[in-house]
């Protein structure tokens, strides 16, 4: 999907948003933390190749008005955020993490605290998925650990979740040969 027909799908939605919603939209826009290293096992920072594509984050979300950032305590959300961050001047939220469900509920909380606004969250494989349901979305797999490209964009209005799903930065492995179960 080009990065054009990618904007103008969202605008379109979000013009159909605002023209029947009753209360302003909230535009999520939720992302995997970039490629992380592999110590310390408990909270790994982002490798170089994570860096860079938590820079190119920043780059797409660039031209993006985004008020609010969210992120686990965990060191690989919260450097794939950074450049975000610094660059639209915010503070990120930070939602701790704990049993998928509960976090996933605790993150869609914090969302709506954000009416009208558009906010990022960082998440984790697991978590994106569920995140996404308990905003009303559509019911994900788990995104793959070889995966970080993933990129969804989901529009909250009129009590409807409409979700747009592309990637961002340099491709992820092939998903079909670095996860097969994701393929059946």
């Amino acid at each position: 999907m080009t990065r054009r027909f990618f904007l103008a799908l969202i605008c379109l939605i979000v013009a159909d948003a605002q023209l029947s919603a009753q209360t302003k939209p909230i535009i999520v826009i939720l992302v995997r933390h970039g490629e992380k290293a592999a110590a310390p096992a408990a909270d790994p920072p982002l490798t170089e190749a994570g860096m860079v594509r938590a820079k190119a984050l920043a780059a797409a979300l660039a031209n993006t008005a985004v008020q609010a950032a969210i992120t686990t305590e965990l060191t690989r959300t919260r450097e794939t955020a950074q450049p975000t961050v610094d660059a639209q001047h915010l503070t990120p939220e930070i939602v701790h993490t704990g049993p998928v469900v509960a976090h996933a509920k605790a993150v869609a909380d914090a969302v709506r605290a954000h009416a009208g606004q558009t906010v990022l969250v960082v998440g984790h494989s697991n978590t994106v998925p569920a995140i996404i349901a308990a905003l009303g979305g559509p019911k994900l797999p788990d995104i793959c650990d070889s995966q970080y490209s993933n990129f969804y964009v989901l529009i909250l209005h009129d009590n409807k979740a409409d979700l747009v799903a592309s990637t961002y930065g340099a491709p992820s492995a092939d998903p079909a040969t670095t996860c097969p179960n994701s393929m059946k």
